[in-house]
């Protein structure tokens, strides 16, 4: 079993940077990949980014391609999304999530333990 705890969240001016923290737990979270994945009101879940097991190869959506990084410490059992010059469009829960192989995707249904959210607000 795998907890996922996220941290970092909150309100920052457009242009701005906050940097996303998911704790993990669990003996196989090292063998997982990861993802971070975001859910504005009245909107569904939609990838941000994903990571392997390896931290080798990322992927990220479209909308945040280069101004968003992930990256992982499995030393640390910690997966990290860094966000600069965010925009009011990326208000939404953001949601850390694993999935019970080494090779991420970028379908949220493809991942098997999720955590509870943090909220991100850009003002304008």
């Amino acid at each position: 079993q795998v907890q996922l705890v996220e941290s970092g969240g909150g309100l920052v001016q457009a242009g701005g940077s906050l940097r996303l923290s998911c704790a993990g737990s669990g003996a196989t979270f090292t063998s997982y990949a990861m993802g971070w994945f975001r859910q504005a009101p009245g909107k569904e879940r939609e990838f941000v980014a994903s990571i392997p097991w390896s931290g080798g190869i990322t992927y990220y959506a479209d909308s945040v391609k280069g101004r968003f990084t992930i990256s992982r410490d499995n030393a640390k059992k910690a997966v990290y999304l860094q966000m600069n010059s965010l925009k009011p469009e990326d208000t939404a829960v953001y949601y850390c999530a694993a999935r019970r192989t080494p090779y991420s995707s970028s379908y949220y249904q493809d991942y098997d333990y999720w955590g509870q959210g943090t909220q991100v607000t850009v003002s304008s």
